[in-house]
C-alpha cells in the first residue's frame, strides 16, 4: 500500500490506538478514566469486536484495502450498506470516515455517560440495582484478585484490561467516592465465578422496574409462541396467528474456522418451553481448548435444558448468519423485547425466575436443508 493511499493520518492513528491500547489488567484507580470516544452521526458509533478488520475503499472485499482497525477501536458509524463479501451470508458493510468495513464484527454502540447515583435501594438481594453499560466500553479494577472467570484470566494473560462493553447488564452492590470525587460502582456478577469489579459510575445506567414490565400482559399466555427459523435466521413472536415481533438472529454455527461441519454447535430443533429467564447471566461452555466465556449477558431466556437460550449479544453483529455455539443470538433491543413479552414474567427484584414443567412460552425451532 502506497503512503498516499492510506486515509489514516498520524493523528487518527494515535487517537484510535489510545482508545484500545492494552494495559495491565489490574491498575490503580487513579489511572482509570473513561476514554474520549469520537462523535458519530446521531451519536452512532461502531466498535471492532475481533482482533483485526480490513478497511476497504468500497463495500466490496475485492476492492482496495486502505487500512485496518483493531479490536475495541471505536469510530463514527456513518451508515450500513449492502456490498460483496464472498463466502459469507451476511453482505452488510459499515461506512466509516476511513472506508468500508464488513459489518459482522462491528458492534453498534452509543456513548451516553450517566449521572451517578449516590445510594442503593434495598431489595430481596440486598442493597443494589441492575445497571446497563451505555458507553462503548469501560475498563474495570478487579476487587478480589486473582482472576477466576476464564474470560478474565485470558485477558489478563495477554495484558488486556478487565472490560465491559455497551449493552452488558450487571448487578451493582456498593458505591464509593474516591479522594478526587469520582464515583465508583462495585460490579457483582451474581452467578459468575466470584470476581468483583469496580467501574466508573458514569458508564452505567440504572435499569428501572418499568422497562422490565411485561409486554401484552393481558394476552392469554397460551396464545403466545415463538418460532425460530434456522434456514431464514429469523425469530417471530406470535399472539395466536398474529406476528407481533420479528427479528434477525444468529443461530448455532454450521462450520468451524477450518470449514468442518460442527453438529455440536447446532441450535436444537424442536419445541421447548422457556424454563428460566434472567436479566443477566454469564454464559460459558465448550472445552478448555475451544470454549467460550462471556460475562454479564443481558436478557437471557433459556428454553432447552442443556442451556440453550435467546439472549443479547455484544461480541458480534452477524445477525442473519449462523455463528453462535447453539444459542439464539439477537440484538440487545430484540432480546429485551422477547424477555419482556414472553412467559414467565420476571420482576426487577430479583430479576431471575425459574419455572417447573410445563414451563413458559413455547419456543419452536424449525430447520430444513439449505
Amino acid at each position: 500500500m502506497r503512503k498516499s493511499d492510506n486515509p489514516f493520518s498520524r493523528r487518527d492513528f494515535l487517537k484510535l490506538t489510545a482508545l484500545s491500547a492494552g494495559v495491565l489488567a489490574f491498575r490503580p484507580f487513579a489511572q482509570l478514566t473513561l476514554p474520549e470516544f469520537p462523535q458519530g452521526q446521531a451519536d452512532k458509533l461502531g466498535r471492532i469486536t475481533v482482533g483485526k478488520m480490513d478497511v476497504f475503499a468500497r463495500p466490496d472485499a475485492g476492492s482496495q484495502i486502505v487500512g485496518a482497525l483493531y479490536e475495541d477501536n471505536v469510530f463514527p458509524w456513518i451508515r450500513e450498506v449492502v456490498g460483496s463479501m464472498p463466502g459469507r451470508i451476511n453482505q452488510r458493510f459499515v461506512e466509516t470516515p476511513y472506508g468500508y468495513i464488513w459489518g459482522g464484527y462491528i458492534q453498534p454502540v452509543l456513548n451516553q455517560p450517566n449521572v451517578p447515583v449516590t445510594s442503593l435501594p434495598q431489595t430481596s438481594l440486598g442493597s443494589g440495582m441492575w445497571v446497563e453499560v451505555t458507553v462503548p466500553y469501560v475498563d474495570l479494577v478487579l476487587d478480589n484478585p486473582p482472576a477466576r472467570a476464564p474470560w478474565l484470566q485470558y485477558r489478563a494473560s495477554i495484558g488486556l484490561p478487565a472490560r465491559f462493553f455497551y449493552s452488558q447488564i450487571i448487578w451493582i452492590d456498593q458505591i464509593k467516592t474516591d479522594e478526587n470525587g469520582q464515583v465508583w460502582y462495585r460490579l457483582n456478577e451474581k452467578y459468575g465465578s466470584g470476581d468483583f469489579f469496580w467501574g466508573q459510575a458514569e458508564a452505567f445506567r440504572p435499569l428501572t422496574a418499568e422497562e422490565m414490565s411485561p409486554i401484552s400482559p393481558d394476552v392469554d399466555p397460551a396464545q403466545k409462541r415463538i418460532v425460530v427459523k434456522i434456514w431464514e435466521q429469523t425469530i417471530s413472536c406470535f399472539e395466536g396467528n398474529t406476528e407481533v415481533h420479528f427479528a434477525r438472529i444468529s443461530s448455532g454455527a454450521l462450520y468451524d474456522a477450518l470449514g468442518n461441519r460442527v453438529t455440536a454447535w447446532a441450535t436444537p430443533v424442536g419445541e421447548s418451553p422457556i424454563w428460566r429467564k434472567a436479566v443477566s447471566l454469564p454464559l460459558s461452555g465448550g472445552s478448555a481448548s475451544a470454549g467460550w466465556s462471556l460475562p454479564a449477558v443481558g436478557w437471557v431466556s433459556l428454553f432447552v435444558g442443556t442451556g440453550v437460550a435467546i439472549h443479547s449479544t455484544f461480541w458480534h453483529n452477524n445477525y442473519g448468519e449462523p455463528s453462535s455455539r447453539g444459542c439464539v443470538n439477537v440484538s440487545p433491543e430484540d432480546a429485551k423485547w422477547v424477555f419482556r413479552w414472553s412467559m414467565p414474567q420476571v420482576p426487577y427484584d430479583p430479576g431471575d425466575v425459574t419455572v417447573e414443567w410445563p414451563g413458559g412460552t413455547k419456543v419452536g425451532v424449525e430447520d430444513k436443508e439449505i
